[in-house]
């Protein structure tokens, strides 16, 4: 069956794999450590209330069946743990149903808690991980060659990916065009990483060439991974190259690495590796790939149109259970950046002269001599929220004022999210919220402040809160 089987990759299949169950890895101890602040029974958007709303049809989740912030932890850490297990050659030691069934359950795991984060989990990569998630459940084991048709639907969907994003940007905000965006996105991106402030000192013309070899990765190279090799794995790896720069550059959760996993769906990594011989392909095996490679075929079409539409959306699935999604990422670039920034006082009357002391978060700026840490590929949600927060106050109005009021009890989940709580014994009486305009030092007052950062107020964001009004 020379069309189906493709030992040649048997190398790209295992650590395609491998990586893949790292990322999930990833996901489920993101969700384990951060749920029960954000959607637990007593977080900013509980998960019972969303249960009430919203039926299994629209939402398909284990936790329609029962939720408790016990049940989500288990859910959270057998996900964690299995993943652990295949990214240690676990699913290639058992028999190949098996291997099969111990994917299928990661994606279902991990479907349940995507379909109840709300707006926690409304991000892209969260759609791409289910979905190159699915597609890995038939990708086979070490029993059998790597099935071609399941290495072209992930190159499919690389191929959405990028085209989709490259689609987004050259339809959106014109300095994509003018190339000019990487003047600013390395300063507003919403998580800077610890080389951002270098990569935005880069010099002007570095940042068009950047910006004109984003637009050639993004728009030209997705249509050679379905060349002939060597032109596909060419293709491929100057992807990673491009995926590695963005890595280095800012804060994406695991969006870089996941695009990166896909790449290796089309290295032919024989030259160096050689082939492998295998057995015959079970037939349920070979039905089960038909299958779904015709049911992506269908799916696809959703997808497809969009990319056409000069209507285009960004990081949309087209059903409960996030197959064949379409996905983009910065159509726009803002020119500035404001920050949201935390502020409580254990005074109890407010006065021109009261002292209000701040909150720090693990990886938004705040501190302007804190230099921006690498959190990535672990996704800090809270602050990533914030960011959008600053951009939207309607965005956040929905869990906005509950934050700060888990701030006048000193809430312990949702303290550890945060880097710095400065009432670590007594509540606060009072809690605001400011607006500050952020930018980039230069390496002048770098160099004379030790800050990287330079802020100045814009205004008061919201009312303050205190702990009379506290109540829920």
């Amino acid at each position: 069956m020379e069309w189906f089987e493709a030992p040649e990759y048997w190398l790209s299949r295992l650590v395609l794999q491998r990586a893949l169950a790292v990322v999930y890895l990833v996901a489920f101890v993101s969700a384990a450590l951060q749920f029960r602040a954000l959607i637990g029974e007593r977080g900013l958007t509980p998960v019972p209330d969303f249960l009430r709303r919203v039926p299994f049809r629209a939402s398909p989740s284990l936790f329609h069946l029962h939720y408790s912030d016990r049940f989500f932890a288990a859910v959270a850490w057998a996900g964690a743990a299995l993943s652990a297990a295949v990214a240690l050659g676990a699913a290639d030691r058992v028999p190949l149903a098996v291997s099969m069934l111990m994917w299928a359950l990661l994606w279902a795991l991990y479907l349940s808690i995507v379909n109840v984060g709300q707006t926690w989990y409304a991000f892209g990569w969260e759609s791409l991980l289910l979905e190159a998630g699915f597609l890995a459940v038939f990708l086979g084991n070490g029993d059998v060659a790597p099935p071609m048709p399941v290495l072209l639907l992930m190159r499919w969907l690389l191929f959405r990916v990028e085209f989709g994003a490259g689609l987004i940007k050259w339809r959106g905000d014109s300095c994509w065009r003018d190339l000019t965006c990487l003047y600013y996105h390395h300063e507003t991106q919403p998580m800077p990483g610890p080389l951002s402030w270098f990569f935005h000192h880069l010099p002007k013309p570095l940042h068009r060439m950047e910006v004109a070899a984003n637009h050639v990765t993004q728009l030209v190279l997705p249509f050679l991974l379905f060349a002939p090799q060597p032109a596909a794995t060419v293709a491929a790896l100057a992807m990673i190259v491009t995926q590695l720069w963005l890595v280095a550059s800012g804060n994406f959760s695991w969006l870089n690495w996941i695009t990166v996993v896909l790449a290796l769906s089309a290295v032919d990594a024989s030259p160096l590796s050689g082939s492998r011989e295998y057995g015959q392909v079970p037939p349920w095996f070979v039905a089960a790939v038909i299958g779904v490679t015709a049911l992506v075929v269908v799916l696809s079409w959703w997808p497809a149109r969009n990319l056409v539409s000069r209507r285009q959306e960004m990081n949309r699935s087209f059903n409960p259970l996030h197959l064949v999604n379409t996905y983009g990422a910065f159509g726009s670039v803002t020119r500035l950046r404001h920050e949201v920034v935390i502020e409580g006082t254990d005074e109890e009357h407010v006065t021109e002269d009261t002292r209000w002391r701040e909150y720090e978060f693990k990886g938004k700026p705040g501190d302007v001599r804190r230099l921006p840490r690498q959190y990535a590929p672990y996704h800090l949600r809270l602050d990533w929220l914030m960011w959008f927060a600053a951009i939207s106050p309607s965005y956040a109005a929905p869990w906005f004022t509950r934050l700060l009021r888990k701030l006048l009890e000193n809430d312990p989940d949702t303290l550890r999210l945060l880097r710095v709580n400065p009432f670590p014994t007594t509540p606060p009486v009072h809690v605001r919220a400011r607006l500050y305009r952020y930018r980039f030092t230069t390496w002048r007052e770098l160099r004379a402040t030790g800050a990287w950062w330079d802020r100045e107020p814009v205004g008061p964001y919201g009312r303050t809160v205190s702990r009379r009004d506290a109540a829920p």
